[in-house]
């Protein structure tokens, strides 16, 4: 999701670090560390993410060219931000008042994973999934996800072999089309919608 910045948020922008670039997978930050930066994507993508007790990785969120992460409730970071393919950020110093739209952004961003995985069924969490990406590419039926296949898995809650099976099944259905692994083609918008209830 992006957000119009008022003036005075684009000033301090300006007035942030200069860009910086991370290759694919690289650590952006990690639990612990101080939470003294707001981040804005420039380019590529970042996922946000913790590992639990049993070794598996959850996904939070994925924040794409234009969107805002990092801002977090206390002053030490709770998970860890990683870049997905080559990715430029922008940052802002979080000791300055954040903007009201920024801590919006945050919480409509948690608010979209819980619907999305809170989903009963591997198709309808995937489609809605799909559904979510069609709208931050500004409504686009055509689009390309950023992200493999394993993270779509992580964050859904899901196996990679079941987001695969699920991507079969609304293929096979006529519902989406694939060209290659991750561009993707909605056929039938109503019935995506339809299947998300």
């Amino acid at each position: 999701m992006t957000v119009e910045l008022s003036t005075k948020d684009r000033t301090q922008l300006r007035e942030a670090a200069p860009l910086l670039t991370f290759s694919n997978g690289q650590a952006i930050y990690s639990p612990g560390e101080t939470a003294d930066r707001a981040f804005r994507v420039a380019f590529g993508t970042v996922r946000i993410y913790r590992m639990l007790a049993n070794g598996r990785r959850q996904i939070l969120s994925f924040h794409m060219a234009g969107e805002w992460f990092g801002i977090e409730d206390g002053s030490h970071r709770r998970f860890c931000a990683e870049a997905i393919g080559s990715t430029g950020i922008l940052s802002m110093n979080a000791d300055r008042a954040v903007p009201l739209s920024l801590i919006f952004l945050a919480l409509s961003s948690a608010q979209e994973h819980q619907l999305v995985v809170g989903r009963p069924s591997a198709d309808e969490r995937v489609a809605a999934f799909l559904l979510a990406m069609s709208a931050r590419h500004h409504g686009s039926y055509v689009f390309e996800l950023p992200m493999p296949r394993s993270d779509v898995a992580d964050y859904l809650g899901l196996t990679i072999e079941t987001v695969s099976r699920a991507i079969t099944r609304l293929k096979r259905h006529r519902l989406i089309r694939l060209d290659g692994s991750r561009r993707i083609e909605i056929l039938d918008i109503d019935a995506l919608q339809t299947l998300c209830g």
